[in-house]
């Protein structure tokens, strides 16, 4: 079979292909990385605990400047890639109006004809997946904002008996906001990755499993896993290559 062979269409049955591996491995990464083994958690999940400690410290803490100093960092992260994704956006539009550069590109690279319609459908893919992350940053952005009101209402009394459930309730948010920052990071990867499709299909799979490749590493197999694993709030998690290498329990 052909794989370069035309479809009805502007598509080969190789894009096809490369596309449908570029939302699978999108979609793939997202849920275990939410949903991963109990055996074997990922830095988002282990750094929930790490969430729910710092709102049980925030409670005792006084005065509280500490905390609203490190919201106001997170808040202005996500600021920065929203806006960020907003020019993208921008940018790709203006792009879409005007793809005869992309063809002249092409042309000098030798990838021979490549029709109109195929070049926006390229760039409508990195669209998606920026236009995706920028709802997900400004989400985000609105639920630390949320956070931190809640965290505002907690009493300055450690000993009232609604201090806790509400720096819990904070915790909840907070947890819910880093979530869709950390998606909306994921939909900047894998809309670098969508770049690669400007190569042809190959270009887009090879980047594809690479972006994949860096996601999981980060999430599962890091230097900054190996850390976090060392101690966590409330958790029992044991990791062999920890014990082997530093001597340590988690």
């Amino acid at each position: 079979m052909d794989l370069n062979a035309p479809l009805p269409g502007p598509l080969s049955l190789a894009d096809l292909a490369a596309l449908t591996w570029l939302f699978l491995a999108w979609f793939g990464i997202g849920w275990v990385t939410e949903y991963p083994p109990k055996d074997h958690p990922s830095v988002t999940v282990l750094m929930k605990a790490h969430r729910r400690e710092w709102m049980r410290q925030f409670i005792t803490r006084n005065p509280r400047i500490f905390d609203s100093a490190i919201l106001t960092t997170l808040r202005e992260g996500t600021a920065f890639f929203a806006s960020a994704c907003l020019i993208a956006v921008g940018g790709g539009l203006a792009l879409i109006g005007n793809t005869d550069q992309l063809a002249g590109v092409a042309r000098q690279f030798d990838l021979g004809h490549v029709p109109t319609l195929k070049w926006e459908i390229k760039i409508v893919v990195v669209l998606f997946f920026v236009a995706n992350a920028l709802l997900r940053f400004v989400w985000s952005h609105r639920l630390f904002g949320y956070c931190a009101i809640i965290m505002a209402s907690v009493p300055n009394e450690p000993e009232d008996p609604r201090a806790l459930p509400l720096a819990m309730q904070a915790a909840d948010i907070n947890i819910t906001a880093a979530k869709s920052f950390n998606s909306g990071l994921r939909c900047v990867y894998f809309a670098l990755s969508a770049l690669g499709w400007l190569a042809g299909p190959l270009g887009l799979f090879l980047a594809t499993t690479y972006v994949l490749f860096i996601s999981w590493r980060r999430e599962f197999a890091s230097h900054s896993r190996r850390a976090i694993m060392k101690f966590v709030p409330g958790e029992t998690y044991s990791s062999p290559d920890i014990d082997e290498r530093d001597g340590s329990q988690p």
